[in-house]
């Protein structure tokens, strides 16, 4: 699902120390093939793409586009992407909106908006652990049909 790339101002800036951290706790796990923090395509973001071994051949694309926001708002976008041409996609967000409260999640398989209201904790390594346990167990699905 196409998400509006420009930041509302009710954002703020975004917060480069905490992405550049996010990146390292990142970059400590296996999962990911790749990752790159601000990236000229996507410089408000850290871009993390999954290494395609924990996948079926199908996904041709898994990845996870993390913004981050001074004010701790954040979006953190998850794309499965098939040789079909579909895609599997989920957000999580924290920000103010028109469409549900602060914290909310948009479900797959299209991150379709509104989303479901959601309580996240306060801290971004609690998280960053509860989605990459939510994705964990979506990854272990593929192997466990």
């Amino acid at each position: 699902m196409p998400e509006d790339t420009a930041d509302p101002p009710s954002r703020g800036p975004i917060d480069a120390e905490i992405l550049d951290r996010i990146a390292a706790h990142l970059a400590r796990s296996n999962r990911f093939d790749d990752i790159q923090t601000r990236p000229e395509y996507a410089p408000n973001a850290v871009v993390a793409d999954y290494d395609l071994g924990y996948f079926p051949g199908r996904v041709t694309r898994a990845y996870l586009r993390i913004r981050w926001f001074e004010t701790d708002d954040f979006s953190i976008h998850y794309s499965e992407q098939y040789q079909t041409g579909n895609e599997w996609e989920c957000r999580w967000d924290r920000h103010p909106n028109d469409h549900n409260t602060r914290e909310h999640f948009h479900q797959p398989p299209d991150a379709s908006t509104p989303g479901e209201d959601a309580d996240y904790p306060d801290d971004w390594r609690d998280i960053l652990a509860a989605v990459l346990t939510r994705l964990d167990n979506r990854i272990k699905a593929f192997w466990d049909e």
